[in-house]
């Protein structure tokens, strides 16, 4: 059965189909907004996964090369491979809004694949495949507490704008996604050019109105084509055992959650754990995550009541306290900018490298070929949470939260033009208990201007959480482990003193209001300036100079009809300067050459070699020339690569000359003076005019 439904935003149509293709998937649908589509499909499995204590869902994004017109560059010229940063962060998109709608004891393996089938670069497919993948599952028979809706928010010359093109992104002071129920808010992803916090609510809310239409069209289409939706089987839980599990662990864990430092919480916890597991689990070892589980929620509602029944955190704070900050920069003697960042339990040491342009990464997409100069990477070792585990590549957290902390520092990082360096910071987190991203954000801050580059203000990052029960309600400001394990939301906030430059927030519950998001914003600026007030004391602006370690750029123009002597058949010149002074040498059509060399000194000898090469001839100047050609009527001289000049028969000397062979022979090094350059550029030189002066006379 073809279903389908429409609706026009912001003057372009948004299609959604279903029952045409992928029918043998527990659901589908084919989102279509211009010439953009995506399908996507759910499937569940039809057991349930035993010995599971969460939801088996994944989640996985794709562009597919052909969806762009474009053949993969990769060796066997496939899709497929490793998924790109940007299919990653996207399946993170996807998943995040969609896992706390599925029933708290779901156990059918599920698998959610979005596919991009076709782009006309304008409209990206991300927010079209939030749209789609509730679609997929409000028509599927999996339960599901949708259906939800993204849509992008840009603004444009004051005006806010739902799914703004490409084309008009750049003009934009706002870049949000959006995702919400019909009454709330339940992620929002993005960031800003120092925008003010009321004018980021009204963004956020302005796109829970436009994403309205969207849950329309799932719900008519749902009517329409929906399964009926299968049971879930009830847990089988001992209320006995939990009873007396309850019980027996409630007053140990009432210490546990009044126990400041992690390690040792984390110790009493394990000990808690194991005298339970003593007393009802040794003659029953399956009995064992069954009493792990009543343990859990009964260490969650205890630190839900603790915060909201006697207003106090774990480790004793106010509620809009951030923790304590120490920052130190310059740590590390070679690294060309390091700072160290702790706040509370959680630190990260940050470093910045300088490189060339050369050092650029070359990303590929549907969408074309990008180039960015400014990367921030995240690495999460085991270490920083006490654990043993297998060293691996970056998983999609570490490539989550390095994407976040380059938004937020995006803004306030030189424009290329600017800053010829292109810019790595990477983020060790040392020790984590909650908020490493933000901490990441703080010591990239700190690095950078440590680093040397011109950032036009520093940039804080703190994360907020909410507590609430549908009576009470607390915001928490800059929220530990287990305040984010036990909590509602995860609501990341950078920013500078004039605005917000990113934000972040996953929410556990059915959303937020515009109230708490308020209040969360508002909680948020103020530890903000809190935080950029401690870090201004390690480091209040740039240094005034990269580090000695760094590469030093040098840029100068010639001319562009220069371009082709300074490169030189096949390369050779360039290449020949390049290894003489150890440097990088980049130039482009229009006479721009980008010098990068080790040390000064180097760079100096670049710039002398290839200025050398790129001088133009001036009157009454000498020159050491080389013979290049005799004529009967003088000789053809050499006197800048690639330029030669005529010195007649009569210029050869001062008496009469009757053969050119008398005086000079080709390959011979001769001093010169240069007597005319006419209008159309030819050269006349003079062996006479320079006979008497001496080497040192050549410039």
């Amino acid at each position: 059965m073809i279903k389908s439904s429409s609706r026009d935003i912001n003057g372009q149509t948004i299609h959604i189909e279903t029952g045409r293709i992928a029918r043998q998937a527990s659901g589908s649908a084919v989102v279509t907004m211009g010439e953009t589509v995506v399908l996507v499909s759910v499937v569940a499995s039809n057991d349930v996964r035993e010995g599971v204590d969460f939801l088996p869902l994944t989640v996985e994004y794709q562009e597919m090369s052909y969806a762009g017109g474009r053949i993969p560059g990769n060796y066997f010229r496939r899709d497929m491979g490793r998924p790109s940063e940007r299919e990653t962060l996207v399946s993170r998109l996807i998943d995040r809004p969609l896992r706390p709608l599925f029933p708290d004891n779901y156990r059918y393996e599920t698998q959610i694949i979005a596919t991009v089938l076709s782009t006309d670069k304008e409209f990206e497919a991300d927010v079209l495949a939030v749209v789609a993948a509730s679609t997929a599952l409000e028509v599927s028979d999996i339960p599901f507490g949708g259906p939800i809706a993204a849509v992008r928010v840009g603004r444009v010359d004051g005006r806010f704008i739902a799914n703004p093109p490409l084309s008009q992104q750049d003009e934009s002071d706002i870049n949000l996604i959006v995702a919400g129920s019909r009454s709330a808010v339940v992620m929002v992803e993005g960031g800003g050019k120092f925008v003010p916090e009321a004018d980021m609510i009204e963004a956020v809310f302005f796109g829970h109105q436009a994403l309205q239409p969207l849950l329309d069209m799932q719900e008519e289409i749902k009517e329409e084509a929906g399964k009926p939706k299968r049971e879930t089987p009830a847990p089988v839980r001992d209320e006995t055992l939990a009873t007396k599990v309850s019980e027996m662990a409630g007053p140990m864990l009432q210490e546990v959650i009044r126990t400041p430092e992690k390690q040792a919480r984390q110790k009493k916890r394990d000990d808690v754990l194991s005298k339970a597991l003593k007393a009802f689990g040794e003659d029953e070892p399956e009995k064992e995550p069954e009493i792990q589980e009543v343990l859990y929620e009964t260490e969650k509602k205890m630190v839900r009541a603790l915060i909201l029944e006697e207003g106090k955190r774990i480790d004793g704070r106010a509620f809009d306290e951030v923790r304590p900050i120490e920052c130190v920069v310059g740590i590390l003697p070679r690294v060309h900018g390091s700072a160290l960042f702790t706040r509370g339990e959680t630190q990260a040491m940050v470093l910045t490298t300088l490189g060339t342009g050369t050092d650029e990464q070359r990303i590929e997409t549907i969408y074309g070929e990008q180039f960015r100069n400014f990367m921030f990477h995240y690495n999460f070792p085991p270490y920083s949470v006490g654990e043993v585990k297998r060293l691996g590549g970056p998983g999609r957290r570490e490539i989550g939260h390095g994407a976040l902390a380059l938004r937020a520092l995006a803004p306030v990082v030189p424009a290329k033009e600017e800053f010829q360096y292109t810019v790595r910071v990477v983020s060790e987190i040392l020790e984590s208990n909650g908020s490493s991203s933000m901490a990441s954000v703080c010591g990239g801050s700190l690095s950078l201007m440590d680093a040397g580059v011109p950032l036009k203000e520093a940039v804080a990052g703190v994360a907020m959480g909410l507590i609430s029960d549908g009576r009470k309600m607390v915001v928490l400001t800059d929220i530990i482990g287990d305040e984010d394990h036990y909590g509602d939301m995860d609501f990341k906030v950078t920013g500078t003193e004039s605005g917000v430059t990113a934000l972040q927030m996953d929410i556990k519950v059915d959303g937020v209001t515009k109230d708490v998001m308020r209040e969360a914003l508002e909680q948020a600026r103020r530890a903000r300036l809190h935080i950029l007030k401690e870090m201004n004391k390690a480091i209040s602006r740039p240094r005034g100079a990269v580090s000695q370690y760094a590469p030093v750029i040098t840029t100068i123009q010639i001319k562009p009809e220069k371009v082709r002597l300074l490169i030189g058949p096949g390369g050779k010149v360039i290449k020949e300067i390049s290894n003489a002074t150890s440097s990088r040498i980049e130039v482009d059509d229009e006479g721009k050459v980008i010098i990068a060399s080790l040390d000064g000194q180097r760079a100096k000898m670049a710039v002398s070699m290839i200025s050398k090469i790129a001088q133009d001839a001036e009157v009454g100047k000498l020159y050491m020339g080389r013979v290049r050609k005799i004529m009967d009527f003088g000789a053809f001289v050499e006197i800048i690569p690639g330029t030669d000049g005529l010195i007649h028969i009569s210029q050869l000397d001062k008496e009469r000359v009757n053969k050119v062979t008398d005086i000079l022979k080709e390959g011979d090094e001769v001093l010169v003076k240069v007597l005319e350059i006419d209008k159309n550029g030819r050269i006349a030189l003079s062996r006479k005019a320079a006979l008497g002066e001496s080497l040192s006379d050549v410039s």
